[in-house]
């Protein structure tokens, strides 16, 4: 066999065999890595890279070799689910860095982190100053995280004790002008909804680039022609407007009955709806 078909076979024969053991090894490897996968990884890659130029060796070594090193982190991968010690020994254990605002020194020399690449970390996370920081860790992977003071910290719905809605998946249900079924009926929705929906905008299926349904089922869509304007769906602020019209046309009732008993009755359901607005309103307003 020529030497050039030769380095073809190889090449596809190991480039396969990469993909299949790589997928056997996990998403892990794709992301975040112990010391001993990250070396894993680099062998596993040199031998492919070896064997394939290497025209003097048999194929069937590098692919036993291969196999090898893919075995050995998924066997410590095992004894790592069972013991903490052998987890904490093959991938590492997280260390504060960050303590009360305060910087531990010794841990961050441990780690061979100088303190430019702490603070780069913090900026990356939009922590500009150490004092603001209650606690930090740098994990295993190399990373830092880092949680800020109570003061500090972003104030949240629950602080304000505001009623928020729970959020859904958005769903795609439109991509290149194609309808996606699935997600569609995941949200409980139909074609005839879609097309009825896509008609209230003004436009054609074959024109939607992309097409999602939102946390509060209104359909939001992306045109191949980004020169059109699509309207912005009017569901929530139509409801919102209903109900403060239903609350003034109550009060005017109100105000024009003669009978106490019936304006008491208006001004107790106003009261009920005004209740019902306030807890409604984060929900239906954009802004």
């Amino acid at each position: 066999m020529l030497d050039w078909v030769d380095i073809v076979v190889r090449s596809f024969t190991f480039l396969i065999a990469l993909f299949l053991l790589t997928k056997w090894l996990g998403k892990k490897q794709l992301a975040q890595l112990s010391f001993f996968e990250y070396v894993t990884g680099i062998t596993i890659g040199s031998i492919a890279a070896e064997v394939t130029m290497g025209l003097e060796r048999h194929i069937m070594h590098g692919l036993i070799s291969m196999t090898i090193w893919t075995l050995f982190p998924i066997i410590v991968g095992f004894f790592s689910l069972k013991s903490k010690n052998v987890r904490d020994f093959v991938e590492g254990k997280a260390t504060i860095v960050i303590k009360d605002g305060k910087v531990m020194e010794d841990n961050l020399k441990k780690e061979k982190y100088t303190i430019d690449e702490l603070l780069e970390q913090l900026r990356n996370k939009n922590i500009f100053q150490v004092s603001d920081v209650e606690f930090a860790v740098i994990e295993p992977n190399g990373d830092i995280s880092a949680l800020l003071k109570k003061e500090n910290q972003p104030l949240t719905a629950k602080d304000l004790q505001l009623t928020v809605a729970s959020l859904k998946e958005p769903q795609t249900v439109i991509m290149d002008g194609n309808i996606l079924d699935e997600p569609l009926s995941t949200r409980g929705f139909n074609r005839g909804w879609l097309n009825e929906e896509l008609e209230k905008m003004g436009v054609s299926i074959e024109n939607v680039f992309l097409g999602q349904i939102d946390s509060y089922g209104q359909l939001t869509i992306d045109l191949y022609d980004d020169k059109i304007n699509v309207p912005s769906p009017q569901e929530k602020p139509l409801l919102l407007a209903s109900l403060k019209k239903c609350q003034a046309d109550l009060e005017l009732f109100a105000l024009q009955t003669e009978s106490k008993k019936s304006q008491q009755m208006y001004y107790k359901n106003t009261q009920r709806l005004n209740d019902i607005l306030n807890k409604l309103k984060p929900m239906l307003s954009d802004n």
